[in-house]
């Protein structure tokens, strides 16, 4: 959030919800909850990046990708004791409520 943008992130997995194929999902929620405005965009850049996807896919721990300045202490306790139900709970919202089908992304919008 800023004075001029605040963003939120729904995941809304295509696949069978896992431990190995949310690490990206769960690094983002991750670094919202435990991070300082600035590094969480600087981290998300990072996390973006078709690099990272195949760093992690390889078996690169997560942690291993922090920036600096993260805390990486409670990034991590929130990243290892993040369930993945609360990945199941964001795509049945996107499913149930926003009639959103897997996978598919959206933008929502609420301007002042």
């Amino acid at each position: 959030t800023s004075s001029h943008t605040r963003v939120g992130i729904l995941n809304n997995p295509s696949s069978k919800i896992k431990e190995d194929n949310t690490a990206i999902a769960r690094g983002i929620l991750a670094a919202f909850l435990t991070q300082n405005n600035s590094n969480i965009k600087s981290f998300l850049s990072k996390l973006c990046k078709e690099e990272a996807a195949k760093s992690l896919a390889a078996g690169t721990k997560i942690i291993k990708l922090l920036i600096p300045g993260m805390d990486g202490d409670a990034f991590e306790k929130k990243y290892n004791t993040l369930g993945l139900d609360l990945i199941k709970t964001h795509q049945m919202f996107c499913q149930e409520v926003l009639k959103l089908l897997p996978g598919q992304m959206a933008v929502i919008s609420n301007g002042r």
